[in-house]
């Protein structure tokens, strides 16, 4: 088993707190990744509604506009391959996949069989610059944030996996942590998971402050400067 700074309980704690509030704690516990280690472009949600998911990245390039070249028997065995990977893991899994086509999205790798069988595997959702399908279909719970819908999975295979992807501007790593939500995803440094909770306690309290202030009737520019300075003296 893998030596990790972290455990199972962490990552579920995580995912009590949507991924725009773990980049606010981030920008606390590690300042020098402030801009960088997030998503950068727009995805779509299979489910808006679903909550976070975190989980240890399991991460692939695909193709789709065109045949792989390979034999049934090779494609079948990359297949395979693909799966033993994912299941190879003794926390639970975000899929990170990156679409290698001209035009990303040609073919859906993700649909009612594979959001089902990585569901099985232990995983708990995908991040992809692909595109996926079958929206009424796809397994109970099982997020996607993909760069779009499509109705066909043309010649969709999987060229490579367990290497460094990009997706979406975002640089992913095999085991790294990843957390996500219809917002997007961002890249948790192992050494940053269990300072994350105490980061964002502190700033829900500085928050909170200005919050109240702005929300009463009697709320003007001198009350905010108020606000805003004992939002400050909280540590």
């Amino acid at each position: 088993m893998v030596d990790r700074p972290f455990t199972r309980a962490d990552l579920e704690l995580l995912r009590r707190w949507d991924t725009p509030t773990i980049c606010n704690a981030m920008e606390i516990v590690m300042p020098a990744r402030r801009g960088r280690g997030f998503t950068l472009q727009p995805f779509v949600a299979a489910d808006p509604s679903l909550p976070p998911i975190c989980g240890l990245a399991r991460t692939g390039q695909i193709r789709a506009a065109a045949p792989s070249g390979r034999s049934k028997e090779q494609d079948k065995a990359a297949r395979i391959g693909w799966y033993e990977y994912v299941a190879d893991a003794d926390l639970p899994t975000i899929v990170v996949i990156e679409d290698l086509d001209e035009t990303p999205g040609f073919g859906a790798f993700w649909g009612e069989v594979n959001s089902n069988v990585h569901k099985g595997l232990g995983c708990l959702g995908c991040v992809t610059s692909g595109s996926f399908r079958d929206l009424d279909m796809l397994a109970p719970g099982f997020q996607i944030i993909g760069g779009m819908v499509n109705p066909s999975h043309a010649h969709v295979h999987m060229v490579d996996f367990g290497r460094d992807v990009l997706v979406h501007g975002m640089p992913v790593m095999h085991d790294d942590v990843v957390h996500a939500d219809r917002h997007g995803a961002v890249v948790i440094p192992a050494d940053a998971v269990r300072q994350l909770p105490a980061a964002i306690d502190l700033i829900t309290r500085k928050e909170a402050v200005i919050l109240e202030m702005a929300k009463r009737d009697d709320f003007d520019i001198e009350k905010l400067k108020d606000a805003l300075s004992r939002s400050e003296d909280i540590h």
